[in-house]
């Protein structure tokens, strides 16, 4: 079994659930303090923050495709590398944040409603930067052509002969 060949779209869809599923769970553990709620939204944004950090490492592996890609899809590129990073640090701080509400909902219940709505507030963070890097992630492909096979290769948004791939109409 071999690993998928480019990497990165194969990973980032599961931070990308993750993180709005955790942001779903820290909104409901803000309205509803259970201790369910709060050790649920701790362990998905802990596997949103871990998958992050795998879905950063292969967007760096991959970047090579962006570089042949032209000068426009670098800049894509960087945009979508700056949200994804923000994205992975925004999903870090969250998963910190509901392990803090999990682990003093009993104890210390007005300081976890304190830190259960900052969690919130950083996990609706990270889940705005999934949609910018999403967005970005898919002008780079939609637009640029970076990670489109074609003819079995790797796209770089140009054919053999040098010319543009795609044809639009409102070139």
């Amino acid at each position: 079994m071999s690993l998928p060949d480019p990497l990165h779209p194969a990973i980032v869809h599961f931070p990308i659930v993750l993180i709005l599923l955790g942001t779903v769970i820290a909104v409901a553990t803000l309205v509803f303090p259970r201790a369910v709620l709060a050790w649920l939204s701790a362990v998905i944004l802990a596997l949103a923050a871990a998958g992050s950090i795998a879905a950063t490492w292969s967007g760096d592996e991959d970047e090579e495709a962006a570089e042949h890609a032209g000068s426009a899809a670098n800049q894509v590129f960087e945009e979508h590398e700056e949200w994804g990073e923000r994205a992975r640090n925004a999903a870090i701080i969250a998963m910190l944040g509901a392990a803090a509400v999990a682990a003093s909902l009993k104890r210390f219940p007005f300081l976890s409603r304190g830190a259960a709505a900052l969690t919130t507030a950083v996990a609706l963070a990270a889940s705005w930067c999934v949609l910018e890097a999403g967005h970005y992630g898919g002008q780079l492909v939609y637009q640029h052509g970076v990670g489109v096979s074609q003819g079995g290769q790797a796209a770089t948004g140009k054919s053999a002969s040098g010319k543009n791939s795609r044809h639009h109409d409102d070139d």
